[in-house]
């Protein structure tokens, strides 16, 4: 070993590489998309089976898919406009958006199905966490239950951007293979069917690009 005056310069070079690799670790894992996962609460005991309302169909989580991306055109309008988006916000970037948007998806869906308003809270705006919450309630009440499952991702893509100042609004389609069935409280089917569907969707998302909130939070959903 090397060194000076009696003292180890290797122990300071271990020192020094070990500092950057631990910067360089930070750097990396910090990085959020803005469609992280609510952080977990502590579950109450399971209680009876809740049920799906009429207004929201609640799909569950999936197998792993590998659903085809779908980006805009950057010299498009569109394109123009997401290029407007990046602007604001320089970690926005269309094809990382669209990863975050298909894992909401998954989740609010399968929290839907649920009935874990407490995920809801946290990635649906206002308006939409009340109609959701209201249809859950609906079927609670029903003593209806929902029992859904996204079977594969087919389709992900960018429909629709808009810019107003700072808040930004992105519509995507979901485009899924999916059970979705409602059962009442001897079990037998109401709505839905067991059968693999596949449903379009069409959910946008919006945010402020100038908060410091990287969420995107749902403010309207539809089926195509």
């Amino acid at each position: 070993m090397g060194a000076t005056g009696g003292f180890p310069i290797d122990l300071v070079l271990f020192g020094m590489i070990a500092a950057f690799l631990v910067l360089r670790l930070r750097s990396i894992l910090g990085r959020r998309t803005g469609f992280e996962r609510p952080p977990q609460m502590p579950q109450p005991a399971p209680g009876p089976a809740t049920a799906a309302a009429p207004v929201i169909d609640g799909r569950a989580e999936p197998a792993p898919a590998a659903p085809a991306r779908a980006v805009p055109d950057p010299a498009s309008p569109l394109g123009h406009t997401l290029a407007g988006l990046k602007a604001i916000d320089r970690s926005f970037d269309p094809a990382r958006f669209l990863d975050g948007g298909e894992k909401a998806f998954r989740m609010i869906v399968a929290a839907f199905a649920t009935g874990d308003r407490t995920t809801l809270r946290q990635l649906l705006a206002d308006d939409t966490y009340h109609s959701f919450e209201q249809a859950i309630a609906a079927r609670e009440a029903a003593g209806q239950t929902q029992v859904s499952e996204i079977r594969g991702m087919e389709t992900v893509a960018i429909e629709d951007a808009n810019l107003r100042g700072s808040v930004a609004d992105i519509t995507v389609r979901f485009v899924s293979d999916q059970t979705s069935l409602t059962r009442d409280q001897q079990g037998q089917i109401v709505t839905g069917t067991d059968a693999v569907t596949e449903i379009t969707d069409l959910w946008t998302f919006e945010r402020d690009l100038s908060s410091r909130d990287p969420t995107w939070r749902l403010v309207a959903a539809r089926s195509a």
